[in-house]
């Protein structure tokens, strides 16, 4: 089995039961937590992938392959997601051309802040995907004008695990894809505020993001990106501000999700857009793991 992108043996899961066996006093963190230590595993900056290990032994659970101890607390997930602050929309509209609101500023949102609390109220209430608590890698923005005031609001997280024409596009066998999808990260949510009528807006904030987003990656996490890639709900959307700004149709999904083992579930099909952030992303993104490696100390 591979499971958030680390191939699970026997002998790890008889590892998973024997931590648990010896240590019936520990709860699902620390689990979670100990297991990366024993496989010594680490994001970019040298900490422990507790989440994603915390997510793995739920996977496991949901197969059926172990039996987690009981929680020790509710889920802090749900409450954070419930806890959504209100925003309340402006009190004017903001409409003009696009040179009367340049130069806009996007501002990173620090998590605990202000700002994160703003930018989840503002996702809560006016995206039709609402707010959900990111695992995993992740970029907020805020944007604003050049008087200060908030026009819209961007989220880059986790790139799909599988994606057809994506995969075929970039030149993506299984193992590739396993290697480097964390060079790749995904525009999941974008927001233009629903008070804000500017032509040629949205499309401008994705080109400011994206000659900024690669050293942002860099900073925040220790390694860059190298492309961006987003899903447009076609019965929704027509992607004109994403083509606007250049980025890449590869295609469609076929209308199912990535817990749709059984075939069963319908989900709305998405067009596939893809923006390449350095001229060779493809090398970069097929490299092989002993090239990745010696790039970045080479830096």
């Amino acid at each position: 089995m591979v499971i958030q992108g680390r191939r699970i043996t026997d002998g790890e899961i008889a590892l998973i039961r024997d931590l648990m066996a010896e240590h019936r006093d520990w709860g699902r963190t620390r689990l979670s937590e100990e297991l990366c230590r024993c496989w010594n595993w680490r994001n970019a900056q040298g900490r422990i992938k507790d989440m994603a290990a915390r997510s793995l032994l739920l996977k496991l659970e949901r197969r059926g392959c172990i039996e987690l101890p009981a929680r020790q607390r509710p889920s802090s997930n749900h409450f954070r997601n419930r806890c959504v602050p209100a925003v309340e929309p402006a009190a004017e509209p903001i409409r003009s051309d696009l040179s009367a609101l340049r130069p806009l500023s996007a501002d990173l949102v620090a998590p605990r802040s202000d700002n994160s609390q703003l930018f989840k109220g503002l996702l809560g209430r006016y995206h039709y995907l609402g707010h959900r608590n990111t695992v995993g890698e992740n970029l907020r923005y805020l944007i604003r004008d050049r008087h200060g005031r908030l026009v819209a609001c961007a989220l880059f997280g986790s790139a799909a695990w599988k994606c057809a024409d994506r995969d075929r596009f970039l030149g993506w066998d299984r193992a590739c894809r396993e290697r480097n999808l964390q060079a790749l990260t995904n525009n999941t949510r974008f927001l233009i505020l629903p008070w804000v009528e500017v032509p040629h807006l949205a499309s401008h904030v994705l080109g400011l993001i994206a000659r900024r987003i690669r050293d942002d990656w860099q900073g925040k996490y220790a390694h860059p990106v190298h492309a961006l890639e987003t899903f447009v709900d076609r019965s929704r959307f027509k992607g004109t501000c994403y083509r606007a700004a250049n980025w890449m149709r590869l295609g469609a999904t076929q209308g199912r999700t990535r817990n749709d083992r059984d075939r069963r579930i319908q989900a709305p099909v998405k067009d596939v857009y893809l923006y390449p952030l350095i001229p060779d992303f493809r090398r970069e993104l097929c490299a092989p793991a002993c090239s990745r490696t010696e790039g970045r100390a080479g830096r």
